[in-house]
């Protein structure tokens, strides 16, 4: 056959080896950039926050849902590349937020969106304003989801 080479118990052949010797090796950076592409691809998240009901008396607020239903609560839909939860504190903190979750923010409604996590950007972008669509549809006051 060939040579055989024995390292902890394990046989070896040249032979068999050499059909991987002509695959192209790969440089270490070349795969780097492969493997942070295809994780990096599905980090986006769609979010949905519970308001305070006191936002649903700003004027604004009612005539940008005006077939909502009083029974159902206000929420804010939202798009995100970091966690839903992470957001969220940022929101509440003030960095980089929308004003209405800022002042009326309570928490996030996991119910409503974690079966659709995570996905790409042009996804959640696309999903943001079918969520808020879909939503409002269904009698909930919406705020963003643009």
């Amino acid at each position: 056959m060939g040579r055989c080479i024995e390292a902890t118990s394990l046989t070896f052949s040249f032979a068999s080896f050499a059909r991987f010797a002509k695959l192209p090796v790969m440089r270490r950076r070349t795969f780097r950039q492969i493997r942070a592409k295809a994780e990096s691809q599905f980090h986006h998240h769609v979010y949905v926050v519970l308001l305070d009901p006191a936002v649903a008396k700003d004027r604004k607020v009612r005539a940008a849902n005006p077939k909502r239903d009083s029974a159902k609560p206000c929420i804010y839909v939202g798009m995100t590349g970091l966690l839903p939860e992470e957001r969220f504190w940022h929101h509440k903190n003030g960095e980089k937020a929308a004003r209405i979750v800022t002042r009326y923010g309570v928490r996030l409604l996991p119910e409503m969106f974690e079966h659709l996590n995570p996905m790409p950007f042009e996804a959640a972008t696309q999903m943001e304003k079918e969520l808020a669509e879909d939503l409002r549809a269904q009698g909930y006051t919406v705020l963003g989801g643009t």
